[in-house]
C-alpha cells in the first residue's frame, strides 16, 4: 500500500474520532495527517518531510486556534451549552461507586459521572459540577 493512502486513512480515522470528542485537537491532527498525505503523494520517498509537514501543520493549528477559541468564549452573547447542565436533574443508568465512574442521563444526553456516595441504577440525581466530559452528581433528595 502506498504511503499517502496510509496518511489519508489516518486523517479519516482521526476525523471520525474527533466527531465524538468535540475538542478540535484531533481535527488539527487529522488535518496534519492530510497534509502529510499530500506531501507523500508528491514526494513518496521523503518520509521525514511528510512527518515534519504534518506535525508542523497540527502544531500551528493548535497554537493559533487556542486564542481564537478563548476570544470566542469570552465574546458577548456566547453561551456554552455544557454549563447549563449544572443544577439539572438526571437519572443514573449505570451505578456509581465513590472513586469510580458511572453513567447518568441528563435530558437526552448520557454523561460519565462521579459521586462521593454510591448511587444505584435508576436513582434520581442532581448535577453539582461539570468538568470537561465528566459530571459530578449528588442524590436528588440530599440537596432538596
Amino acid at each position: 500500500m502506498v504511503v499517502w493512502v496510509l496518511w489519508l486513512i489516518a486523517a479519516g480515522v482521526l476525523f471520525v474520532v474527533e466527531m465524538f470528542t468535540f475538542t478540535f485537537y484531533l481535527l488539527w491532527l487529522s488535518l496534519g495527517a492530510l497534509v502529510a498525505g499530500l506531501v507523500a503523494l508528491l514526494l513518496p520517498d521523503a518520509l521525514l518531510l511528510q512527518v515534519v509537514a504534518g506535525s508542523l501543520v497540527a502544531l500551528i493549528l493548535t497554537v493559533f486556534t487556542k486564542p481564537l477559541a478563548a476570544r470566542l468564549r469570552n465574546s458577548r452573547g456566547f453561551k456554552d451549552t455544557g454549563t447549563d447542565i449544572v443544577g439539572r436533574k438526571g437519572l443514573v443508568v449505570e451505578a456509581i461507586e465513590p472513586g469510580r465512574y458511572g453513567q447518568v442521563k441528563v435530558g437526552g444526553d448520557t454523561w460519565s459521572a462521579t459521586s462521593t456516595v454510591a448511587l444505584g441504577k435508576d436513582q434520581e440525581v442532581i448535577v453539582v459540577r461539570r468538568g470537561t466530559t465528566i459530571i459530578e452528581v449528588e442524590r436528588w433528595g440530599d440537596m432538596y
